[in-house]
């Protein structure tokens, strides 16, 4: 293994520029509009779900490829035009290149998984998504563990930091949640989502194995009313709960992340939110 790689961040939005930030190889971001990319980031001009253009960024030989999809709507069609796409285009660039990646890291998300009525999961629980995302990103995920080459599929809890506020611009306004049926939530703070994907980079550099899948999760799963309760107390302001269905209630395990030597910064919401609070 070379003491430094070349890492192409395809689609490089927040999460990738952020793990980038974190990592000491030469990364290289592809983008549509890649003159936004900060300073660090070597720019590529280029469409991730277009094979043509796709295989012609390959062919200058990158060690690892890190993929960070980002829909532009909640819709079906988005997440076809996304994530499908763009395991589609990547199937078929990296098999018609000769210089294929060692490693591609590919970002999923916890909606693969279906309800799960409160229980546990991790990366062994079964898949049984119920949404058009979670069958749409399970289906991309297919594609990328059939790809001719070493894989990591990272299933994102939800995501929160700045610039990804609602739920504490909801409690601002008072929305609350009931204690009972119980709704759980799983986050992950944006700077940790940047540090899950630099740390399996330098595992990866250092030769060390890396799984197929893992669950990128903080440590503390909470109740929707719990945690708004807590954020109210910290802003001091009053909650008046509402009922809201929610189609998806799990908690999420982080072991194998935790195991694999990978420290959080925001460790739970707590700390989390108090940070993102103070900005």
């Amino acid at each position: 293994m070379t003491d430094q790689l070349k890492i192409l961040f395809a689609a490089c939005g927040d999460i990738a520029q952020r793990a980038a930030a974190r990592t000491q190889h030469q990364s290289f971001g592809l983008r549509r509009n890649p003159e936004r990319l900060p300073a660090g980031i070597d720019p590529i001009a280029g469409d991730m779900t277009d094979s043509t253009e796709l295989r012609a960024v390959l062919d200058q030989g990158f060690d690892v490829v890190v993929v960070t999809l980002t829909p532009s709507t909640f819709t079906e069609q988005a997440y076809r035009d996304s994530y499908l796409k763009g395991a589609q285009a990547l199937s078929l660039a990296i098999g018609a290149t000769e210089h294929k990646p060692k490693l591609v890291i590919w970002v999923s998300s916890t909606s693969v998984y279906g309800h799960n009525n409160g229980d546990w999961v991790d990366e062994s629980t079964a898949t049984n998504p119920q949404s058009f995302s979670g069958k749409l990103l399970l289906e991309a995920e297919q594609l990328i563990a059939d790809l001719p080459c070493d894989h990591s599929i990272v299933r994102f809890s939800g995501i929160y930091g700045p610039g990804r506020t609602r739920m504490l611009s909801q409690v601002k306004a008072g929305k609350g949640r009931p204690a009972e049926p119980e709704q759980w939530s799983n986050r992950i703070y944006s700077d940790d989502c940047g540090g899950v994907l630099s740390h399996l980079i330098d595992l990866f550099a250092a030769g060390e194995a890396i799984e197929t899948v893992y669950l990128a999760t903080d440590s503390a799963p909470v109740t929707q009313h719990d945690l708004r309760v807590w954020m109210a107390a910290q802003m001091q302001v009053s909650l008046t709960d509402e009922i809201v269905v929610q189609k998806a209630v799990r908690r999420c395990s982080n072991q194998r992340l935790l195991a694999s030597g990978f420290e959080f910064i925001y460790p739970s919401y707590k700390e989390g939110y108090l940070a993102l609070m103070a900005k």
